[in-house]
């Protein structure tokens, strides 16, 4: 079997320009994009949220918010409060944060690169149940993917890389052949465990913790990540994949 399709160049650059000497080439199948941190910022709405929660059950608040961040809200109630009613606290966390969207925005450059992407190239894997994830999607003016892959299609969340085995196969991709963009820890171990590359995103942790996790290249937003052309499909058979897209990053 070849290697995957999912592979970087450095590409050749003008000396006068500094940014260029760190963009690279990357040619991949699809891409399977994270949603908070990614494509829109939630920050502020999540921590309102899981700050109260925690407040409300005894537990340091900050250290709450960073636990929750970037995993489904089931898994860190089921860690804080194991003889509760876990799927009774779940609704009433997804209550709160679906009607707190103040401050939900999409971040720089999400709506100009998901535009420029064909249908069938990318989706979105993210630790939100579906109607948490389509209100937040809709209150920041970004497009519902048709195969959105959520908490509630999946039964094991991030960093069982479950989620992203199944946005692939939503694509009929091989997960191996995508590109995953994340900015939580668990996401990039998910990602990474799941065969694909990492893209990184410095929006929520520090960029040694991306490192750490796994993460193949970092970059600030979605600005950085510019689609240079889309190949059609190899007129042969398996065992040869589809490199699909070619993508710069300035990482």
């Amino acid at each position: 079997m070849p290697a995957s399709t999912c592979h970087s160049e450095r590409v050749v650059s003008c000396p006068r320009e500094v940014h260029e000497e760190t963009m690279r080439q990357i040619r991949c199948s699809a891409l399977l994009f994270d949603m908070d941190g990614v494509l829109i910022d939630s920050t502020p709405a999540v921590a309102r949220v899981w700050r109260n929660w925690a407040i409300e059950h005894g537990f340091d608040p900050v250290e709450v918010v960073g636990r929750a961040h970037g995993r489904p809200s089931l898994t860190t109630i089921r860690e804080y409060l194991p003889s509760a009613d876990h799927f009774a606290e779940n609704r009433e966390v997804e209550r709160r944060e679906i009607e707190d969207v103040e401050g939900v925005v999409f971040l720089p450059g999400a709506r100009e690169l998901l535009a420029s992407l064909p249908e069938g190239r990318w989706t979105i894997a993210t630790s939100c149940t579906r109607v948490l994830a389509e209100v937040r999607l809709r209150v920041a003016g970004l497009p519902i993917p048709g195969h959105l892959i959520t908490s509630s299609d999946v039964a094991n969340g991030k960093p069982h890389p479950e989620p992203f085995l199944k946005a692939a196969a939503s694509l009929g991709f091989d997960a191996q052949d995508c590109i995953v963009l994340e900015d939580a820890p668990a996401g990039i171990r998910a990602g990474k465990a799941s065969g694909a590359r990492v893209i990184a995103f410095r929006t929520t942790v520090p960029e040694e913790e991306l490192r750490l996790a796994g993460a193949d290249w970092i970059v600030n937003s979605c600005m950085e990540i510019e689609l240079v052309t889309v190949e059609p499909a190899s007129p042969h058979p398996d065992p040869y994949p589809d490199p699909g897209l070619i993508l710069h990053v300035h990482d």
